[in-house]
């Protein structure tokens, strides 16, 4: 069977690329040999979020009496949360495949692998191709600790399908999958210890704000012993111990379950990569060029197995372009302005450079920081808490970074990603009209603040 494009794997990057590409006019042929929407629809993105809305409901149920609401006798029904999830996500599931057939894309269920450049196959049968997408992913890494192989030990998939609480549990990596889940657990009234290798948690994000997050929650209950390393593991279903060192010495902490979220790698075996010989990177990752287009030309790569960026959203982004240069369209990948967002409550968000990355690059800047309480929105709906906006301010009051910690910063940092995109200077971005009350008026604040 030909097909002028073939893409592997039907995550963010693969079924953006096959909808885009079908669109344009191209005949698509999409293989997936799980479940369509990849690791961020069917075990990540998706149902931890709508886990973590259930909690965030819980926590406001548990607070209404903040706002003058009487809420009695909360509680909550594990089984039907993750029942809801499972919902959430074969609704989605479904309506991407509905997207791709009514597009034209021909779905291949199966474990593809490449012969070449032109051809691959799927369970027998041979597809020639005129173009190659290759879109498989990433995996969770499991580091090689001592005793590991030995407990039965959760990753974020055997944590999202739990129907029953643990009496307490550790996690194993302090980054952005390692907190949602400790933030979800505590929610429910898990006990919960978090260890990180780091100095701080949620490495790459802004450190002052998430120190602060960190000790919103430490005053929730969560333990959180950082610059500290897991030396071993052992234990039964029954419960686990694990050993772990810092400048403390030596300790050993126990708990009935232990989760291991210290991050993920690009899927670069199983589909006939090598079959390609494309160049890598120092990381081991697929080398591209500013068209997502690898060392062999018409081969394309998007999404984790560049390595550049492992979120959703820089995946669909690299699909759309590697797609519209196949169309012979004008787009190139920029990386400067990719949001990152971590879902706990409150929510911490950031994009652009950081006061460390500018501080390892010697660049100039002003940290210009303003509390949430600035707005009145805020003000409304967060009573007896508050936020950080802080914006980061190089030459000509150039905006460089901006982070937020508190709701909601996932939904309102695309401004800043936007400004920094855009080239916007502070004074331009505060001569924008902002909505009033928003959140989102804290930028038109900050950026008052800042200029000079």
């Amino acid at each position: 069977m030909d097909y002028q494009v073939a893409i592997i794997g039907g995550g963010p990057a693969g079924y953006t690329a096959a909808e885009a590409a079908a669109r344009a006019g191209f005949s698509v042929v999409l293989f997936e040999k799980r479940a369509l929407g990849g690791v961020c629809l069917n075990e990540g993105c998706i149902p931890t979020k709508t886990l973590l809305y259930s909690a965030k409901v819980l926590d406001t149920a548990r607070g209404a009496q903040k706002y003058a609401v009487s809420v009695t006798g909360t509680s909550f029904d594990l089984p039907k949360i993750i029942a809801r999830k499972q919902k959430v996500v074969r609704k989605l599931v479904l309506g991407i495949k509905s997207r791709l057939t009514a597009g034209g894309v021909h779905i291949v269920a199966g474990e593809a692998a490449v012969v070449d450049q032109h051809h691959v196959q799927c369970d027998g049968q041979v597809y020639e191709c005129d173009k190659l997408l290759l879109c498989t992913g990433s995996e969770t890494f499991i580091p090689p600790i001592p005793g590991v192989d030995t407990v039965p030990y959760w990753t974020h998939r055997d944590a999202l399908e739990c129907k029953t609480l643990p009496h307490s549990l550790v996690v194993v990596g302090g980054g952005v999958i390692g907190m949602e889940f400790a933030a979800f657990f505590c929610s429910l009234g898990v006990p919960v210890t978090v260890v990180e290798m780091m100095d701080e948690i949620l490495g790459g994000m802004d450190r002052e704000l998430a120190a602060l997050l960190r000790a919103e929650y430490a005053k929730r209950g969560v333990r959180f012993l950082t610059s500290t390393r897991v030396v071993s593991m052992e234990g039964d279903a029954t419960g686990v111990r694990v050993a772990v060192e810092n400048a403390d010495g030596p300790a050993v902490i126990e708990a009935e379950r232990v989760l291991l979220s210290v991050g993920r790698r690009p899927v670069m075996q199983g589909f006939g990569l090598e079959n390609l010989s494309l160049e890598k990177t120092e990381r081991g990752c697929l080398r591209v060029d500013a068209h997502m287009q690898t060392s062999l030309p018409g081969v394309y790569a998007c999404g984790d197995l560049t390595g550049q960026s492992l979120l959703a959203h820089t995946a669909v982004r690299e699909a759309e372009v590697a797609v519209h240069h196949l169309a012979g369209q004008a787009d190139e990948m920029s990386y400067r302005a990719i949001p990152g967002v971590v879902y706990t409550n409150p929510e911490i968000a950031g994009v652009g450079e950081t006061e460390d990355s500018l501080q390892r690059r010697g660049v100039s800047y002003r940290a210009v920081r303003l509390p949430l309480a600035y707005s009145g929105r805020f003000v409304a709906e967060n009573e007896g808490v508050n936020g950080v906006c802080k914006l980061l301010l190089g030459e000509g009051n150039a905006v460089l970074g901006v982070h937020v910690l508190g709701n909601p910063a996932s939904e309102i940092i695309t401004l800043g990603g936007m400004a920094i995109q855009l080239g916007l200077t502070a004074d331009a971005w505060a001569r924008m009209v902002f909505p009033h009350p928003t959140v989102g008026e804290i930028f038109k604040e900050a950026c008052a603040e800042g200029i000079l």
